[in-house]
């Protein structure tokens, strides 16, 4: 058997491709929307990949399932058919490859057998995979592809639907549910490798682990969320899996539809056209036009191009995914072509897909004074004299719920970073300080309040220098 995890870093996703190797056939696990790596990493393999299998209907990546299934009508399609009509992924439906499961349903790959487990909480059709190496002679399962369900050192935060999809009242429910998958398979034998859809860095949990595998005898000993199901009441679960979740960035709540409806069709991933600094000037005051400036923070706070948006090579996709709206038309401010490439490799996996071009960094050395601008910064020490007096002005700190807990400034109004766009109407037009952990989403967060005509100062330093005297 042939097992790879892919990863992508800028969004902690793993996807996995397995293969028999004695049939030469392959299938890929919850694939990214850009296929061409996987399809290279089966080639260099000698494998052909005929299935394609997901856990769930993702709300943080656009899907690659659709996109291998229209290029290859012969790959078979095995997503989930529990949850309820609400819950299946619609565009599949009329495809000859699609091959709906349900609890305990079982197929093969060459010698390799998969076994769909029916595990809903972190969504109501979610599946884990258990996987057996037959032609190796095994007849018990060596790794359980545990989707967003069970994480290293982690589970799947059940509250997404509500908290991205603006499905009120599903949280409390998606916990019950998850509790009652994660006590569903406690029998699991301790030597099952646990191969996760997400790391460290991922905003599907609050606590996973950087390490990109575990055992499920391990998580059962040292995973905190399923050692409470296992061992604690359900209430006491539910309390533990619901607090302290990251709020999630503003695309998650498109990703759903997008995934369940059907994604658009990339066919070959497009190339990043240059662009000159002429062409892009023109646009600037476009409302539907944005630069992305992918230049570090203190090159970005000098001064960058009208109404651009700041998303660092660090932060890009977290910044990108909780600024750009969907129908905006993208042009990239980058180094060079091929870091434009990239960049745009990470915007077409949640699903951006209006680039029109890149344009240098060494552009900004020629552009005339009137298409530049920067919004005020400042320390922390100069932050008690803009609060004035009456502390009437309006403090937007950008970081997350459990960071604002801990300390903020006296009436600054918690507005995460991720979440600005869509919470934008309750920012009024006066004067704005912003302030964050470290300055990073504070200038992103500037930047976009910026180009959407606010009065900025942005608060350019680490919150531990802020004077004890206004904080609460």
């Amino acid at each position: 058997m042939f097992l790879k995890q892919i990863s992508d870093p800028a969004l902690a996703q793993y996807s996995y491709l397995i293969g028999c190797q004695r049939t030469a056939e392959a299938i890929v696990i919850d694939p990214e929307r850009d296929i061409d790596r996987y399809r290279e990493i089966a080639k260099n393999e000698g494998l052909k990949i005929t299935a394609v299998a997901e856990t769930h209907i993702h709300a943080d990546f656009v899907s690659g399932a659709r996109e291998f299934a229209v290029a290859d009508p012969s790959i078979k399609l095995y997503l989930s058919a529990e949850g309820g009509p609400d819950w299946q992924s619609e565009w599949a439906k009329e495809l000859p490859g699609y091959n709906p499961l349900h609890d305990g349903d079982s197929f093969k790959i060459g010698n390799i057998e998969l076994q769909a487990i029916h595990t809903p909480g972190h969504t109501p059709e979610h599946m884990v995979f258990l996987v057996t190496d037959h032609g190796g002679g095994a007849n018990e399962p060596i790794a359980m592809l545990s989707g967003d369900f069970l994480f290293v050192g982690d589970a799947g935060r059940p509250d997404l639907l509500e908290q991205a999809a603006g499905l009120e009242g599903t949280q409390e429910q998606g916990a019950l549910s998850l509790y009652k998958s994660l006590r569903k398979v406690s029998e699991m034998p301790c030597h099952v490798q646990v191969l996760p859809a997400h790391g460290a860095g991922s905003a599907c949990g609050k606590a996973l682990g950087s390490v990109a595998n575990s055992t499920f005898g391990y998580e059962e000993k040292f995973n905190p969320a399923l050692k409470m199901a296992l061992n604690e009441s359900e209430a006491n679960f539910v309390n533990f899996i619901l607090s302290g979740q990251p709020e999630p960035p503003a695309y998650f709540s498109n990703m759903k539809r997008v995934n369940k409806v059907g994604p658009a069709l990339l066919g070959e991933l497009p190339s990043v056209n240059p662009m000159s600094l002429d062409q892009v000037a023109a646009r600037l005051n476009e409302p539907g036009f944005v630069v992305l400036d992918t230049r570090p923070r203190s090159e970005f706070l000098k001064g960058h191009l009208r109404r651009s948006l700041f998303t660092p090579r660090e932060k890009f996709t977290d910044f990108a995914g909780s600024f750009l709206s969907p129908e905006q038309e993208i042009v990239i401010l980058a180094e060079d072509a091929s870091s434009a490439q990239d960049f745009l490799r990470q915007l077409v996996r949640i699903g951006f897909d209006h680039i029109v071009g890149f344009l240098p960094t060494t552009a900004m050395a020629e552009a005339a004074a009137d298409l530049i601008e920067k919004f005020a910064t400042v320390d922390f020490s100069a932050v008690p004299a803009l609060l004035g007096e009456n502390g009437d002005t309006f403090v937007v700190d950008v970081r997350k719920a459990a960071e604002f807990a801990g300390a903020h400034i006296r009436n600054a109004h918690n507005l995460a970073h991720t979440r600005l766009r869509l919470r934008l109407d309750e920012i009024p037009t006066v004067p704005i300080v912003v302030n964050c952990q470290t300055g990073q989403r504070a200038t992103g967060a500037s930047a976009f309040l910026a180009r959407n005509g606010y009065d900025v100062t942005c608060v350019a330093d680490k919150f531990e220098n802020a004077p004890s005297a206004i904080l609460a």
